[in-house]
């Protein structure tokens, strides 16, 4: 006999259970789903099971229990539980699926809104209502020659009537092409603000959707908003995420993508010459976007934005400055001159890590070696808390020292400012020789000794340990780059002024006109040997100084 896991009922088979209901030893039955729960007249308690679909009554049938005595035994409907529990096994399937579609259609809306929503543009209305102070070129240090450009904008916007009167077209498009972090969506919204017009900006990822067709409706109804809150501005940021090259063949991957570009290209042709709107994109990548984009009639200006020079980050520094207390020995000319090819972000982020670090000291005010490390952190990244042995630092200081060496040596490298063999990032060290000056250009002397003092440290470990590791790995991948580049783009190679780089950045069109420049197998060997012998050299001179 069975007993199940509750303790008090015995199990038995139907056969046994409906002969005791023919018996008449059965007192009540209660059914529930394909569980029969049999009470007996001694007071036993039995449990059965019988088919899910089949009926109590076409059971006591099938075994000729004569109709009239049914009435002898109280048969109970199932619980109320019972009836949910079987409701909600038959309908998992239908939750689940239920469940799994609106996921998917959240998904595909971005989770916002309802399905009707996701053609409507997501970009983010600023509007100069004097609620909120509106940003101007004031509130952007430094880019003096790009709000120079600018400022002819700003005129178009505030009084368009000037320049239809002579029959000049407002440009339509302005492309804010310079690296990451120099200001480029600080200086779009200025332009919003100095004119005093509303301003829309979104992201070039904020249009993709998995669904097709939706990147395309949010151009149209992007556009659509802007024209009735005209005059306004359109900012795109990062575009090169929906603007690059199409392709050709089929459209596959990208049709999306392409689509939505199409539909860019067709709104900014559409442009009635009394609509007082104006299109401006930022990008780091000009190079990989379509032509179609960037030609005249659409982004009519280009406005390149550089690193800030000594200047503009004096100017910089200056206005993050404010609300933050020095001490007397910081100089912000000492400052500028220490961060040269910091951009404004990374100024800003370095004040404020100055800022950080000394209230954890508990300090009253920034010091000079708060900026210092600051500056540091920024460029290297924070401290690694790393234990070494006493070998491994004695290498790492080696290596560092042969760095500071070979430079120190050559005429054309900047002074050494700082070295250091603690851990930060991936290095266990490193050599700082922050340029005493902006520099534009370069010379093949300057590229030479460059190579030089990359090869340093490994000369120094080769020369005082008589053995190598893998810590000078990086710097034989920069010197490899810089050899590189003089041999195949700069023209310093033994074959002079020749271009050995293929034309990999032309668009598909160039490309099936003119063909693609392929190098030679024996040219690129030659390459090879040339750029070794390069290395070889600076090698040796660095040994030789050491």
């Amino acid at each position: 006999m069975l007993v199940n896991p509750n303790g008090w009922r015995e199990q038995r088979n139907l056969s046994e259970s409906l002969d005791l209901i023919k018996q008449g030893q059965v007192e009540s039955v209660e059914v529930a789903g394909d569980i029969l729960k049999l009470d007996l007249k001694d007071g036993t308690k039995i449990q059965t099971r019988k088919e899910y679909n089949q009926s109590f009554y076409e059971l006591l049938k099938e075994v000729d229990y004569p109709s009239d005595q049914i009435k002898n035994i109280t048969v109970a409907d199932p619980s109320l539980g019972g009836r949910w529990l079987d409701l909600l096994i038959n309908g998992l399937p239908i939750i689940f699926m239920i469940i799994f579609f609106v996921l998917i259609f959240r998904q595909a809306k971005g989770g916002a809104g309802d399905i009707f929503s996701m053609g409507r543009s997501r970009a983010k209305l600023f509007q100069n209502d004097g609620k909120k102070p509106a940003i101007t070129f004031a509130d952007v240090a430094g880019l003096a020659e790009a709000k120079q450009e600018l400022n002819e904008i700003v005129d178009f916007l505030s009084n368009p009537l000037k320049y239809h009167k002579l029959g000049a077209r407002i440009p339509r498009g302005v492309l804010l092409v310079g690296p990451s972090g120099v200001g480029k969506t600080l200086l779009a919204k200025a332009v919003a603000g100095e004119a005093k017009v509303s301003f829309f900006s979104m992201a070039g990822s904020e249009f993709m959707e998995m669904l097709v067709g939706v990147g395309a409706s949010r151009v149209r109804d992007l556009f659509k908003v802007a024209k009735e809150k005209s005059p306004a501005i359109i900012f795109i940021d990062e575009i090169d995420a929906i603007g690059r090259q199409r392709e050709s063949g089929f459209a596959g991957g990208h049709g999306e993508r392409e689509q939505t570009l199409n539909q860019i290209l067709v709104e900014m042709d559409g442009f009635d010459a009394r609509v007082n709107v104006i299109v401006m994109a930022a990008t780091n990548r000009p190079d990989i976007l379509d032509p179609a984009l960037v030609r005249p009639g659409r982004f009519d200006r280009r406005v390149t934005l550089e690193m800030p020079d000594i200047e503009e980050r004096e100017e910089i520094i200056r206005l993050h400055m404010h609300g933050k207390p020095f001490t007397p020995e910081v100089v912000v000319k000492s400052v500028a001159q220490r961060t040269v090819g910091f951009s404004g972000a990374d100024l800003e982020n370095m004040l404020n890590e100055a800022a950080i670090l000394a209230a954890r000291n508990a300090q009253k005010a920034i010091t000079p070696d708060d900026l210092e490390e600051a500056a540091t952190k920024v460029k290297m990244g924070p401290e690694r808390k790393r234990l070494q042995s006493a070998e491994d630092k004695r290498m790492t200081a080696c290596h560092e020292a042969g760095h500071a060496l070979v430079a120190s040596f050559l005429d054309k490298m900047d002074p050494v400012h700082r070295i250091s063999i603690v851990a930060r990032g991936l290095s266990l060290g490193h050599t700082m020789f922050p340029p005493t000056k902006d520099r534009y250009n370069e010379t093949r002397t300057r590229l030479l000794q460059m190579i030089s003092t990359a090869l340093g440290g490994r000369a120094a470990e080769e020369l005082v340990f008589d053995e190598l590791t893998i810590g000078a790995s990086n710097d034989i991948q920069k010197a490899s780059e810089i050899a590189r580049k003089m041999v195949t783009e700069y023209g310093m190679g033994a074959d002079g002024p020749v271009g050995l780089v293929p034309d990999l950045a032309e668009s598909w069109l160039e490309l099936q006109v003119n063909g693609r420049r392929e190098i030679s197998q024996e040219t690129l060997a030659k390459v090879d040997v040339e750029v070794r012998q390069i290395v070889t050299d600076c090698y040796q001179k660095a040994k030789d100084i050491i």
